[in-house]
């Protein structure tokens, strides 16, 4: 039986998780359960799931969990250190769904603890790429990555003989505007934003996707987990969201991982790995699909992908801008207070004004992350007078 512990287990990475925990309960046994105060919903997962420890980040929302769990056996704490405490229990598989720079001191707990740890946030790798690569070297720990792109390519990469990997291609749905001219693409509002065609996301990761930035930051991740050059990761947009990404060899050989469009299906990957584990998806039907189209992404109308690229070949603190950056911006957008293409235009301006010094430990990405949040808030603020 393997043990688990879900950072960030009432969002939808987490209840995803669960779902398919709870389809196989002689098969796995959870650890910790946390949350930032969703005291409802975490509770009722740690009592479904008997849970040895369900944690809020959010202090002051550990009397109300406590009396939700009152009777059973459920043990109850709260606090950042809580969650990093939760992460070190040494489950043998950590889902890291927490967002934002939250997440980054728990999946560092978790990696020190060793065992697996699945990456479904984009901080880690995108902020502090080099110290979590380095800290789960060290520490003997194995990361599997959640997202159903850097899953894809896990699947299909030789990590036995990198060198023979030609290129990796990450696709792209292009989002809801990827037909849609810069004109049209300035008056969009929120709710065109959010309306994503294909996948059922929350709001902020629906905007990165409407904008591109998402795929500029996966492919900020993609360079720190797979040995591969950052000028040998291309990206492809492909409308129906069936190839979650590719990997091109030498020989001319091309392999790719189809899959529908949710997430359940590179969790299991990862909740199993290196077994499989069924889920409800039903089969994918080729004949009714028909058709799988490719195209370039425009780099004019998608500025973030060249803001994303340049940030990381510069590397440093970069990336951590660009994220802590673009986070505002899509809030500020999210609040109607900013238009669609002010977003980029943020986060450009936010990469030209600040550049520390690359950070060595943890609390230094911080730092950065928040330094770089009140540069972006300043330009908000110019943008709304």
């Amino acid at each position: 039986m393997r043990t688990v512990t879900i950072l960030g287990a009432t969002g939808s990475v987490g209840t995803s998780t669960l779902d398919l925990v709870e389809r196989e309960p002689e098969r796995f046994r959870v650890r910790a359960l946390t949350a930032n105060c969703d005291v409802e919903r975490l509770a009722a997962a740690a009592i479904r799931t008997r849970a040895e420890l369900a944690v809020v980040a959010d202090e002051t929302c550990l009397p109300a969990l406590r009396e939700a769990l009152a009777g059973t056996k459920v043990e109850a704490a709260g606090g950042p250190q809580a969650v990093c405490d939760a992460a070190e229990l040494g489950a043998d598989w950590t889902m890291g769904a927490i967002v934002g720079c939250a997440g980054l001191a728990p999946t560092m707990a978790a990696i020190r603890a060793g065992g697996t740890v699945v990456l479904a946030n984009k901080e880690p790798l995108v902020s502090a790429g080099d110290l979590i690569m380095q800290a789960a070297a060290e520490h003997g720990a194995t990361l599997l990555p959640a997202d159903s792109e850097h899953n894809a390519i896990y699947q299909c990469f030789d990590f036995a003989r990198p060198e023979r990997v030609r290129r990796i291609i990450l696709t792209a749905s292009g989002g809801p505007f990827r037909d849609a001219t810069l004109e049209q693409m300035a008056a969009v509002t929120r709710e065109q934003a959010v309306a994503h065609p294909n996948w059922s996301m929350g709001a902020k990761i629906s905007v990165d996707s409407a904008t591109m930035m998402n795929k500029g930051l996966e492919l900020i991740e993609a360079a720190r987990l797979f040995p591969v050059a950052a000028g040998r990761i291309e990206i492809v947009v492909h409308r129906q969201s069936v190839i979650h990404s590719m990997v091109d060899y030498v020989d001319g050989s091309m392999l790719a991982q189809l899959g529908p469009s949710d997430m359940r299906v590179p969790i299991a990957h990862c909740l199993a790995w290196p077994d499989r584990m069924a889920t409800p998806m039903a089969p994918l039907d080729l004949v009714k699909l028909g058709r799988l189209d490719f195209e370039a992404p425009d780099p004019v109308r998608f500025r973030a992908l060249a803001l994303a690229r340049t940030a990381l070949e510069e590397g440093g603190a970069r990336p951590a801008i660009l994220n802590a950056a673009n986070e505002v911006a899509v809030a500020a957008f999210l609040a109607d207070r900013i238009g669609f293409l002010e977003i980029a235009a943020i986060v450009e301006d936010t990469l030209s004004r600040y550049a520390p010094e690359a950070p060595e430990t943890i609390d230094a990405v911080i730092a950065i992350d928040a330094e770089a949040r009140r540069l972006a808030g300043e330009r908000v603020e110019d943008c709304v007078a």
